[in-house]
């Protein structure tokens, strides 16, 4: 397939603001890629080249790809940078490079997408000396060879930021209507088709091989979908809930359980070999040798999929750290045995998906409990179950409460006994209780550089929620207060690596960050295009190893109302 085809395709899709426009757009498209592009064609569609759990990055900044352009066209930096600080878009910036370029394209050849996905893919792949040249080479030749709207999206694809409007439910959509369903199908089949699209990618993480599979072995083929070991999978989301009254009320007898305030961890199991994944899909298997090394003591079954909490422990007091001291241990590449050390770490197991050949999930909550318990050999006070009760007694879980909040918790969790797993999804069967539920998850899309002692710091952070029908990220204020000068410093050393656009001292980044938010109040807004904004917003906390997604404009809309002002 022509790279054209699928530019033309961007085109449309950015040029149009409804959401059943663009999946009716996808599904037409998708039904004409032939199969052997299908997995490419789909993770391009979303910007990507590598499926969003894989640790590779193709980690071109914005100053390179200014380079690269300027090696391309002729033109020299500055002018490109001109470009930048008038259109705010580099991929803007290289079309119209491309349209003024001055020098000749003896070189030039036609794109197709098979070319243009294996090189970017080579970007990530390009190490040692001369890295940083071989991969301006990969880009300029790119750019060299395009026309201009085609340059356009290269850049926007290396960026990450392609501006197309593909959120993940409008790919989910586009697979079943490409290939599952018709015209004719019922509302039924419709629902099915799209439950078991999202079912596929919850296990696979990667739609591309769910559009793949979707039209190869059909509806059938999705739903024989298991846990793959080594593959990371979309754990189950809890909502939260008005009190415990309510919920006993709903469903009796429920599980309550410590919620812990830690970091989310899927432990899987094969032989000798072990996997540990974040609920962002993040491999951290290096970074906690210890509770691999727990995991081989205490798990008794030959293979298994369990799921836990990890605290980081203060050594003097036994009670847990932060949960940005332990994330400290995540992202740490060197030294990692001094820190496991200095930062230990406890896991509380709370669920099991699948033990010994057997797919878990469907069993209700009870019988995965009694699943976990036979496999674990409790190490105490390091890997462990976690702490529970089984009532229908609210006074009992209001008791239990307490005594999870004297013990530096964050609160509760209440769970529906007879509930099967259901992966990747916020339950109605699942219920958090926390003392404080007004925060905020948002994402830093962008930030300033500091003045005075804070110059060599990015210290105000724009947030941004998404929004659900789009997947773009709306601006909702910005951030300053609540860090540290270390916190600070951590931040900034983030940050920079993701930065895709600058103006003057504010950057523009890849949403990779997630911060937990507090705030005041929220406000109505014109100056963000939210329409609204957090007033005196503060750091609380890093979510981004336990979160992958910014909340949405529609909760931030809620509790917009629930202050008790007219939406």
């Amino acid at each position: 397939m022509d790279y054209s085809v699928l530019t033309e395709l961007y085109e449309k899709l950015e040029n149009v603001p409804s959401k059943l426009t663009k999946t009716a757009i996808l599904v037409e498209f998708l039904r004409k890629v032939p199969t052997s592009e299908l997995q490419k064609v789909v993770l391009l569609v979303q910007g990507r080249v590598y499926p969003s759990y894989s640790e590779q990055e193709l980690g071109i900044a914005s100053q390179m790809m200014m380079k690269a352009i300027s090696k391309a066209t002729g033109l020299t930096v500055s002018h490109v940078e001109d470009k930048l600080k008038r259109t705010g878009d580099l991929g803007l910036s290289a079309e119209e490079s491309v349209k003024s370029k001055k020098q000749s394209t003896l070189l030039k050849r036609k794109l197709t997408v098979d070319y243009v996905f294996e090189n970017l893919r080579k970007l990530s792949t390009v190490t040692g000396s001369g890295s940083q040249d071989k991969k301006l080479n990969i880009i300029s030749e790119l750019v060299v060879s395009a026309k201009p709207n085609e340059a356009r999206y290269i850049v926007r694809t290396i960026l990450g930021d392609l501006r197309v409007g593909t959120a993940e439910g409008i790919i989910r959509d586009a697979i079943a209507g490409a290939f599952l369903i018709d015209e004719k199908s019922s509302k039924e089949e419709k629902e099915n088709a799209v439950n078991a699209v999202e079912n596929a990618w919850s296990l696979l993480n990667n739609y591309g091989e769910v559009a793949e599979l979707a039209k190869m072995k059909g509806i059938k083929g999705l739903q024989k979908v298991g846990i793959q070991l080594g593959k990371p999978l979309q754990v189950m989301l809890g909502i939260a809930a008005e009190n415990i009254e309510t919920v006993v009320k709903d469903f009796g007898e429920i599980l309550a359980e410590f919620k812990y305030d830690g970091m989310r961890i899927v432990i899987q199991k094969k032989g000798d070999k072990f996997w540990l994944f974040t609920r962002r899909q993040e491999d951290v298997t290096k970074q906690f040798p210890d509770i691999v090394e727990f995991a081989r003591k205490s798990l008794k079954a030959k293979e298994c999929v369990v799921e836990g909490e990890a605290l980081g422990i203060d050594l003097k007091t036994g009670y847990p750290l932060p949960f940005q001291i332990l994330s400290q241990r995540a992202h740490r590449k060197y030294d990692i045995e001094k820190m496991a050390k200095e930062i230990p770490v406890q896991v509380n197991l709370f669920d099991i998906m699948y033990v010994n050949g057997k797919s878990l999930f469907n069993e209700p909550l009870k019988e995965r409990r009694k699943e976990l318990k036979k496999i674990v050999n409790p190490i105490n006070g390091k890997f462990q179950l976690a702490k529970f009760i089984i009532t229908n007694d609210v006074k009992k879980i209001e008791e239990f409460y307490e005594d999870a909040i004297s013990n530096k918790q964050e609160g509760l969790m209440l769970k529906v006994l007879d509930s099967p797993y259901v992966f990747g999804r916020h339950v109605e069967t699942m219920y958090k209780i926390k003392p404080v539920m007004e925060n905020l998850d948002l994402a830093i899309i962008g930030a300033t550089w500091g003045e005075g002692g804070r110059v060599r710091w990015l210290t105000s952070y724009i947030l941004g929620c998404k929004d659900p029908d789009t997947g773009n990220l709306l601006e909702v204020g910005m951030m300053s207060t609540g860090l540290s000068e270390d916190q600070y410093d951590d931040m900034t050393k983030k940050l920079k690596p993701l930065i895709i656009n600058e103006k003057g001292r504010t950057v523009y980044v890849k949403p990779k960050i997630i911060v937990e938010v507090g705030y005041q109040e929220i406000q109505k807004s014109p100056n963000y295009n939210s329409g609204y904004a957090l007033r005196f917003p503060r750091f609380i906390r890093e979510r981004s190893l336990d979160k992958s997604e910014p909340d949405t404009l529609n909760r931030v809309v809620s509790l917009f109302r629930s202050q008790g002002r007219l939406g």
